[in-house]
């Protein structure tokens, strides 16, 4: 399979398709494969959470950190008490090496959690 076949198979599809194709690439731990098709389905349905939270964890697990942390915080711009995201993002900036600034996003994932330091 060539690159152009390769592509317009990831994009080929409804968007109810293609996020099933992204989940299973997900499970199968294709995580950039994952996150191709996941752009489009994301680009044509950004009211949804699930696939953007999906998008970001493949970014995330394909080591693409900065598109990572894009998704998170857009996420957080629309849906601030998204405990999950909050606990994503300050993971993605610690993997980046920015403990400082992970630091307030650790805390409210734990807090909404409902682990509060003793």
């Amino acid at each position: 399979m060539n690159a152009s076949t390769a592509t317009g198979y990831l994009e080929h599809g409804t968007t109810a398709e293609r996020w099933e194709r992204a989940r299973l690439f997900f499970e199968a731990k294709e995580y950039a494969t994952a996150a191709r098709v996941l752009g489009t389905v994301t680009a044509e349905a950004p009211e949804q959470l699930a696939p953007r939270l999906l998008l970001a964890r493949a970014y995330y697990h394909s080591a693409q950190l900065s598109p990572a942390e894009r998704e998170l915080r857009a996420i957080l711009d629309r849906w601030p008490v998204e405990d999950y995201a909050q606990l994503m993002l300050g993971r993605t900036l610690q993997r980046q090496g920015r403990a400082a600034e992970a630091a307030p996003y650790l805390r409210i994932a734990a807090a909404m959690a409902g682990e509060f330091p003793e």
